[in-house]
C-alpha cells in the first residue's frame, strides 16, 4: 500500500499533499517497516480516516436499485441520461469523520440519514484517463458513509442546485485502506462480490453487494478526470447501494418502520474484506 500512495505523478506525492499528517505518517511507516515487530492491537489505538483531509471528495450516484426506488416513490421514471453519465457531487474534504468518531446532528435538520457505500481513494494522479487505465491509479478501497440531512437536501435540490448543506457536515471514511490485489479474488463484473450491510442500534437496515453497482469504480474516476486532473488522496465514493439508507427503506416502508436518526443512535457500516465503521449521533455542542 504503501508503495502505491507514495507513487509520484509527476513529482506529487500523496503524502506531500497531506502536509504534516502526511509526513508523520510517513515517519510512523518507514518505522513500522523498519521495526515490524512493533505491532498494536486495534483496540489499543484510536484509528483515524485513512485520508484525513482528501483534496477532493466526489460521491457518484451508481447503484440503480437505489435510484429507481427513489424516483419511483416521487413517480419518476429512469432518465436515459443515468444510463450514459456517472454523475457525482463534490462533498467537503474538511468534514471527513474517523471510523469510530462521534457525528454531530448538523444544524436545521429533522431528517438525519445514514449511506452505505464504498469508496476508492485515488493513489496516483492523471488527467483524461481511460476506464482501464483509471483501475490502476486506485490506491486502495474503503467504507464510506454519506451523512445526509435529508429535509435541508430537499429544499435545496428544489431550487436545481445542490446537494450542499444536506451533505456537507460529515463523511465516514474507514476503518482500512484495502488495496486492489487484496479483493481482487473477489472480482465480478464491474466491481467485487462483497457483501455490504447497515445496522442501527444492532438492528439490521441495509444488505446489497457492491457486486450490484452499475458503475465500475474505473469508469467513475476516469469521467472524474475528463477534461481535469484528479490527484493522489482524491476520495471517489460509489453511491448509496440498493436499501442502503433510511430515505430508500422509509418510502417501501414507511417511517414509522425505519425513522430517521437520532442522538444516541449508533449507525454501523460494514462491508466484506473492507472492515466496519461505527458512529454514535449526538447533539451539536453550542460553540
Amino acid at each position: 500500500m504503501g508503495d502505491a500512495l507514495y507513487a509520484l505523478d509527476p513529482g506529487v506525492r500523496f503524502v506531500d499533499l497531506l502536509g504534516d499528517e502526511g509526513q508523520r505518517l510517513k515517519g510512523a511507516g518507514e518505522q513500522v517497516r523498519a521495526r515490524p515487530n512493533e505491532v498494536f492491537e486495534i483496540s489499543s489505538v484510536q484509528l483515524c480516516a485513512p485520508v484525513p483531509t482528501p483534496p477532493s471528495v466526489r460521491d457518484f450516484y451508481a447503484f440503480e436499485q437505489h435510484v429507481r426506488t427513489a424516483r419511483e416513490r416521487r413517480g419518476l421514471e429512469m432518465d436515459p441520461d443515468w444510463y450514459e453519465l456517472p454523475v457525482f457531487y463534490f462533498t467537503n474534504p474538511a468534514a471527513i469523520v474517523g471510523p469510530f468518531d462521534d457525528v454531530a446532528v448538523p444544524p436545521g435538520t429533522e431528517q438525519l440519514d445514514y449511506e452505505l457505500e464504498v469508496a476508492a481513494v485515488v493513489g496516483m494522479g492523471g488527467a483524461d484517463l481511460d476506464p482501464d487505465q483509471a483501475e490502476r491509479h486506485i490506491a486502495g478501497f474503503c467504507v464510506m458513509n454519506d451523512w445526509s440531512a435529508r429535509d435541508i437536501q430537499r429544499r435545496e435540490m428544489r431550487l436545481s442546485l445542490g446537494p450542499a448543506k444536506g451533505k456537507d457536515f460529515a463523511s465516514t471514511l474507514g476503518p482500512f485502506l484495502v488495496t486492489p490485489d487484496e479483493i481482487e479474488p473477489y472480482r465480478t463484473g464491474k466491481a467485487y462480490d462483497l457483501e455490504m450491510t447497515a445496522a442501527v442500534n444492532g438492528k439490521e437496515y441495509s444488505r446489497a453487494s457492491l457486486a450490484d453497482i452499475y458503475w465500475s469504480f474505473g469508469e467513475m474516476l476516469a469521467y472524474a478526470s475528463r477534461g481535469t486532473r484528479v490527484v493522489p488522496g482524491d476520495v471517489i465514493g460509489s453511491g448509496t447501494c440498493g436499501t442502503g439508507c433510511i430515505l430508500e427503506l422509509s418510502l417501501v416502508h414507511g417511517e414509522e418502520a425505519y425513522p430517521w436518526l437520532r442522538p444516541g443512535d449508533e449507525v454501523a457500516l460494514e462491508v466484506e474484506h473492507l472492515g466496519r465503521v461505527a458512529n454514535r449521533v449526538v447533539e451539536r455542542k453550542t460553540p
